[in-house]
This record gives structure tokens, C-alpha cells and sequence, in this order.
């Protein structure tokens, strides 16, 4: 069979299985979202937490719960990092430093996961499991219910009532995110990645001496991993490592895992607004995307350049040989598309073009089919901007789902979307133009300005994943990219929760011969030309002076 064939069919079977638990996962999470039952242990924690979960809130409410309950998260892992070294199962690492240790604490706690650290040699199993897989569950859950939140605010009319935080929370952690983690974690288990919580091991003789090794609970964290779109590797090669990530099965496995839940939160937005067909045309527009930029770059990694490419089948350099250049091309579109910071390949050693589309891919948004909740809310707000422009074209108030698009609704669309670009290219010009941090970089020209920007697009849409060939670890890339991070998560939610409540408000607008249908493919190939059109052409320039220019040489 031939690597290209090897990599269609891998494609095909991954939409397949997707399209499969759709519908019954997407219905099941709208379901939990609209429940008005508490279960035992969900109710064991609001007392605990002190919350009551009937009590609705307003969106300035939502926000100040969703803000102090993630600075807390930071407090606690920056705290938990800084006393490594007197804490139980360290493993005998020292405590983490001040900058790193901010940097990571903000990382995981925006669903960022982005690593300036060798995980098998930095972090013990207390700090891996007690800080990082918590965050890595309670981050996700965040996400989602912020979603959840403005979906509320399509579907709700004449209130500013959008749910209570603290239960969207508490059920999306306990009644879907846990049950799917311990399943995945089973399957990845029975495929041969570890779960334990061993040492550190001399192993096997490597030019005249030995290598260390050291275990941990792996496989429950690279579930939650991949299904909460972390992407967080318990070592430094990510899910390049045997250990994460062993057979094409598993790097299979986890691509569905990253994207399943971003695609069946379409199905429960469709549900929950009283339209499935809606949910549908959110979908395909994803759908779309993903699938245009997984197929170019598995074009342009198996473009036969050069006798050295003919012979590997493709541009192998970066890539594990038991994926291969189809696995490794959806993997890379994959996490990219989503705020997932997991690797199987170095994204570094990509064609020119096809490092760029991994970039681009997060320039657009991360909405393809994005994170958990993430993409679905940041594919909203598109869905909002594209009825304007149609409104524009057509000389009429714009309107969607029921409520009118207005000078507040823009207000808030435009801030949402000005906000990541307006970080990413300001950090990277600073580090461009100031002496030291190019001395980060490995290569210099083209390639090493596209590693620069990488890591601020990644750290900035709370994607995480490196371009490899930068030295992060640094005072000026940890601050950074820290503050990157905090304001490319936060910022938006707060533009996002107030069009909840501005929409929650309204009252409906009745459907007439004028209103543009949203649930038409015209509208689908409209969200995704404003997508292309209005977020993609926001980064040409940065991109003509990086990969485009390295891609064309």
C-alpha cells in the first residue's frame, strides 16, 4: 500500500468514527448541560465549594466566577511547582524557578499547555498528577461552559440570566469529560502506553553509557491530553514518545480523541437552541476547514522534491517512522485547528508551506473544529460577523438565531477577533526588534522569525504546541508568552459573555421573508469565506516574511 493511499484511509476511517458519535454524544451533552438534576457526588461538591448550583447569573456574575476560579488554579500550580522539592514522589527533581513555574501554571490553567521544559525531567508524579491532569480536566470543563453559556444566550429571550458557572463546571468535569477520560485511558492501556508510578530507571547501554528513564501515570493523563484538546506530554517528545503514543492505532486514536468533542458540540448547540439543522450548518463549516487544510498538507509534505524525499515516501525528516507522513500530516492539522499543544512530529521540520499551515490553522481561530468550547463559541462569533456582512450586502439589520446583530453585538464580535492578533503580532515584533531574544532562535532568516512567531500564535490562541528549534526558556519567552497566554484566554471570554448577556436580553425577532437562513449551505460557505477572508488575511504580512517566504525560495 502507498504512503499516500496509507494516509486517505486513515482520514476516511477517522470522519467515520466521528460522524458516529455525533449525534449520540453531541445529544447526551445537552442533556447534561440542561439537566436539573444534581448527582450525589456533584452535590458533595458545591458543598464543599460553597456554591448553589440553582442560583442563575448574569454574565458579569459568570465572568467573575469563571476569573476566580482560574486564579486560584494558577495560585495553586505555581505554588505546587515551587515546593516540588520537599514534596513526596519528586522523583528527586528541585523545585521549578520562578519564571517557569508561572509559565506553566498560567499554560495549563488557559488549556494552553505550553512546555518550556523537558516533562521527564522536570516535573515528579505529585506535580504531573495533583496539578497538571486537574487543570488538565478543569480547563476543558471552563471552556465548555462558557460555550454553553452564549448558547444560552441564543436560546434564552427577555433575561440576563446565562446558567450558573459552578454547575456547568461541576457536570461537564464529572459527567463528561471523567467517564470519556477513564474509557480512553482503558483503551490507550491495552494499546501499551504506561501507567504507573515507578522511578527513575538506568536503561539499556547508549554509546558507552546509560539512559534514564522514568515512569508515571501516562496513559489517564494523555487521555484527558488529547479529549480536553491540552495537548501537555508527560515527556519532552510529546506524543512523538513510544510511551505516550506507541502504534499508528493509538496516534490514530488520539487525533479522534482531540477532535471528537469539538465536533459534537455542534449537535448540542443545535439541540439546545431548538435547531439541530443550526448545529448542522456549524458543523459543516468546520467540517469544511479542516478537512481543506488537513488535505493540503498532506499535499505538501508528500510533494516529491528531490531525490532524498522520492526515496522516504515524503518529507520524513521530524516524523516517527511508524506514522508516517499521512498520520503525521492529520495530526499536525489536527491539533492545530484545535487548542491542542501534542505533537507526534516536529512541526519545525515541515515543508516551508506546511509549517505555514500549521500556523495558519491557528490564526484562523482554532475553530476547525477548535477546543473544548473554545471552538464552538469562537465559531459563534464568526457566525455573528458573517450575518452582518450579509446584512451589508443586502441592506438589512442583520439577525441570527432569532436575535438582531447591533452596534453593541459588532462591538463585542470585533473586539473578540482583534484581540489574539493584536497580541501575537506585538510579542513578536518586540522580540524581533529587541537584541536578546533572537539569541533563542536556532536558525536564523525565514525559519527562524517562523519560530518566533509560532510560539506567540500558539501561546496566544491557547494552542501550546512548539515549533521546536526556539529556547524557550527564557525570562523574557516565559513572561511572555505567560501574559500571551492570560490575555489571549480571558479577554475573549469577557467579549464573549457580555454578547451572551446583550443577546440573553433581546427579545426574539420573528422570522420573515428577509431573514437570511442560517442553516443553508449559503450561509456555511459564507461563515467560512469571512473566516478565510477576515482572520486569515489579518496575518499575510506576518506570514509572507516567514513560512511563504521559505516556501517559495
Amino acid at each position: 500500500m502507498s504512503p499516500v493511499l496509507a494516509g486517505v484511509l486513515q482520514l476516511l476511517a477517522l470522519t467515520g468514527a466521528l460522524a458516529l458519535v455525533h449525534v449520540p454524544l453531541g445529544t447526551y451533552m445537552a442533556r447534561v448541560y440542561d439537566s436539573r438534576r444534581h448527582l450525589r457526588v456533584e452535590r458533595w461538591t458545591y458543598k464543599a465549594i460553597g456554591a448553589d448550583p440553582g442560583t442563575e447569573m448574569t454574565w458579569t456574575a459568570y465572568l467573575r466566577a469563571v476569573l476566580a476560579f482560574s486564579v486560584a488554579g494558577v495560585l495553586f500550580l505555581y505554588l505546587l511547582q515551587r515546593l516540588q522539592g520537599v514534596l513526596p514522589g519528586s522523583l528527586g527533581f528541585a523545585s521549578v524557578s520562578p519564571t517557569q513555574s508561572f509559565n506553566t501554571a498560567v499554560s495549563f490553567v488557559t488549556n494552553t499547555n505550553w512546555q518550556s521544559y523537558y516533562g521527564e525531567q522536570t516535573m515528579g508524579h505529585v506535580v504531573q498528577t495533583a496539578g497538571l491532569a486537574v487543570q488538565n480536566f478543569v480547563s476543558a470543563a471552563v471552556g465548555m461552559a462558557v460555550a454553553v453559556a452564549l448558547v444560552r444566550g441564543f436560546a434564552r429571550s427577555r433575561t440576563g440570566e446565562l446558567g450558573n458557572f459552578w454547575a456547568d463546571l461541576v457536570r461537564g468535569t464529572v459527567r463528561i469529560l471523567l467517564p470519556l477520560a477513564v474509557l480512553a485511558a482503558l483503551v490507550l492501556v491495552a494499546c501499551g502506553v504506561i501507567q504507573n508510578f515507578s522511578g527513575i530507571h538506568e536503561v539499556g547501554q547508549f554509546l558507552g553509557g546509560t539512559r534514564q528513564w522514568n515512569g508515571g501515570a501516562v496513559a489517564s493523563q494523555e487521555a484527558i491530553k488529547e479529549l480536553g484538546t491540552n495537548g501537555g506530554g508527560y515527556f519532552n517528545a510529546n506524543s512523538a514518545h513510544p510511551f505516550e503514543n506507541p502504534t499508528p492505532f493509538t496516534n490514530l486514536f488520539e487525533i479522534f480523541l482531540i477532535l471528537v468533542i469539538p465536533f459534537s458540540l455542534t449537535r448540542t448547540f443545535g439541540v439546545l437552541v431548538g435547531s439541530v439543522r443550526q448545529g448542522y450548518a456549524i458543523l459543516a463549516a468546520m467540517g469544511v476547514i479542516w478537512l481543506g487544510f488537513t488535505a493540503l498538507m498532506m499535499a505538501t509534505e508528500f510533494a516529491h522534491h528531490g531525490p532524498a524525499l522520492q526515496a522516504a515516501g515524503g518529507a520524513m525528516e521530524g516524523k516517527e517512522v511508524r506514522f508516517g507522513v499521512g498520520a503525521s500530516s492529520i495530526f499536525a492539522a489536527s491539533t492545530t485547528l484545535t487548542s491542542t499543544g501534542a505533537v507526534d512530529s516536529f512541526h519545525s521540520s515541515f515543508t516551508g508551506l506546511g509549517g505555514g499551515l500549521t500556523m495558519l490553522g491557528m490564526m484562523l481561530g482554532e475553530i476547525a473544529p477548535g477546543g473544548t468550547g473554545s471552538g464552538l463559541y469562537g465559531m459563534l462569533i464568526m457566525a455573528v460577523i458573517a450575518v452582518f456582512l450579509a446584512g451589508l450586502m443586502v441592506g438589512r439589520t442583520p439577525e441570527y438565531l432569532g436575535k438582531k446583530i447591533g452596534a453593541r453585538e459588532m462591538k463585542l464580535a470585533a473586539c473578540y477577533i482583534l484581540v489574539t492578533p493584536a497580541l501575537v503580532l506585538v510579542f513578536t515584533a518586540a522580540s524581533m526588534a529587541l537584541p536578546t531574544p533572537p539569541h533563542s532562535m536556532l536558525n536564523s532568516g525565514a525559519h527562524g522569525f517562523s519560530e518566533v512567531l509560532y510560539a506567540f500564535t500558539s501561546a496566544a490562541n491557547n494552542n501550546g504546541s512548539a515549533f521546536a528549534g526556539l529556547n524557550a526558556n527564557t525570562d523574557w519567552f516565559n513572561v511572555t508568552t505567560g501574559f500571551a497566554m492570560l490575555l489571549g484566554r480571558f479577554l475573549p471570554m469577557v467579549f464573549v459573555l457580555a454578547l451572551a448577556g446583550s443577546l440573553a436580553a433581546q427579545r426574539p425577532v420573528p422570522v420573515t421573508a428577509g431573514t437570511l437562513r442560517t442553516e443553508k449551505p449559503l450561509f456555511t460557505g459564507l461563515l467560512v469565506g469571512a473566516i478565510l477572508i477576515v482572520t486569515g488575511l489579518t496575518y499575510f504580512p506576518a506570514l509572507a516574511l516567514g513560512p511563504l517566504a521559505e516556501g517559495l525560495a
